[in-house]
């Protein structure tokens, strides 16, 4: 995919917010009725988790641009579960297994063979009758049956496992309290409870480390619509910032997604948002370099790391951990994959930061997406700008998450 370098001012709608509708979709499928969602999107991950939910019962039927979907009535007492790449839909559909009884073969595909699901075994082993994984990786194996009770667990590696247990131990038999340790990307797991309240599921919170859940609840059935995805908008909102006349527009300004961070993160860099009706700019001709801590928004590093690269100075982006076990390690991606259209990259561990050398200009290049959906499109966007072109190797991994990034992009010129 060779990237253009020019187009006219541009209006663009990003797609539907794959996590969001892994949440509704999953809380629907819940709904011992039927519930329409709307917006739901095509990307890799949100067709996994349409597949699961008809694995595991569901009925979907589609009319007029919406989804209608008819809840399980029973869980299925054995089942195979394929999660494709998606981390979310794995640990989502994995929790729920924990908690009903029968047995249950979690697998996924690509990089989420590669993704560490030790949490599971690490933290049910002695809880119910069988679990077993691939030496802290998929597959597993589950006879699930866990009855709820008093939980301490980890959100240091990922907040996902413990929006799965949020919106699974409410179906238990008895109560639970789940204690969270180190909990990061805590907006995530506000997004997890703000969908849980919308299917009538009640959790008390207490701060971002206690959550005490009642058992034997039942998902309740209220049409839903799926937020615009801002982790996909923050590419085309760096490219505004860079100079390029683009409005996007739907997003919603009072979303919980944690990538709506990049906003604050621009106003920090002297940027300036604009906002009309339905729609949103960035003017950035006098931006400054940057430094953030991403540790609640990790998805921003590649879209942010782009910026930083046609921002004279040198930009910290701080929270360099949490890139490790994404679809590639992205930390060491954006640093090789930079280098070959010559940006400087240094990647500090000691310190958790990644440093971005900016400057006014990069040149063009043979690069790869690594089969990352995020770095396909951060190097979609440098190409935009670049003395010549940028060359993406394997850019169909923007089906991931966004699978008209490249038509739209061309749209644009």
């Amino acid at each position: 995919m060779k990237v253009p370098t020019e187009f006219n001012r541009k209006t663009i709608r990003v797609p539907a917010s794959k996590s969001d509708s892994q949440r509704a979709l999953l809380a629907a499928s819940l709904v011992e009725s039927r519930v329409a969602i709307k917006g739901i999107g095509d990307s890799k991950d949100e067709l996994s988790m349409l597949e699961n939910i008809l694995s595991i019962g569901a009925k979907i039927t589609e009319k007029k641009g919406e989804l209608c979907i008819e809840g399980t009535h029973q869980f299925p007492e054995a089942l195979t579960l394929n999660c494709g790449e998606s981390g979310l839909g794995s640990r989502l559909m994995t929790s729920l297994c924990i908690i009903h009884s029968g047995e249950f073969r979690i697998n996924g595909e690509g990089s989420l063979l590669d993704r560490p699901f030790g949490f599971f075994k690490d933290n049910f082993e002695n809880r119910i009758p069988f679990i077993e994984d691939n030496e802290g990786r998929l597959p597993m194996k589950i006879q699930g049956g866990f009855d709820g009770g008093e939980l301490t667990v980890s959100g240091k590696q990922s907040s996902q496992y413990i929006s799965g247990l949020l919106m699974a131990l409410p179906l238990a038999k008895n109560d639970s309290v789940l204690h969270v340790e180190e909990l990061n990307s805590a907006p995530y797991v506000e997004m997890t409870l703000k969908t849980l309240r919308h299917f009538g599921i009640i959790i008390e919170k207490q701060g971002i480390k206690k959550f005490v859940i009642p058992g034997n609840q039942t998902y309740k059935a209220k049409e839903y619509t799926i937020e615009r995805d801002w982790s996909s908008a923050a590419f085309w909102l760096v490219a505004s910032a860079l100079g390029k006349d683009i409005w996007l527009k739907d997003l919603t300004m009072s979303s919980l997604q944690a990538d709506k961070f990049i906003l604050d993160v621009f106003l920090a860099a002297n940027c300036k948002v604009h906002f009309e009706t339905g729609m949103i700019q960035i003017d950035g001709v006098n931006r400054t370099s940057l430094e953030c801590d991403l540790t609640n928004a990790p998805d921003l590093f590649p879209a942010l790391s782009a910026f930083s690269a046609l921002t004279e100075g040198e930009s910290k982006l701080f929270g360099l951990h949490r890139l490790v076990h994404k679809e590639s390690d992205r930390g060491i991606t954006i640093q090789s994959e930079f280098e070959k259209i010559g940006v400087k990259v240094d990647l500090d561990n000691k310190n958790d930061v990644l440093i971005v050398h900016g400057s006014k200009s990069i040149k063009g290049g043979k690069t790869s997406s690594c089969n990352d959906h995020r770095i396909a499109m951060c190097l979609g966007i440098l190409g935009l700008f670049s003395e010549s072109e940028i060359e993406v190797e394997n850019p169909e991994a923007v089906a991931k998450s966004y699978p008209e990034f490249w038509s739209d992009l061309q749209k644009l010129q």
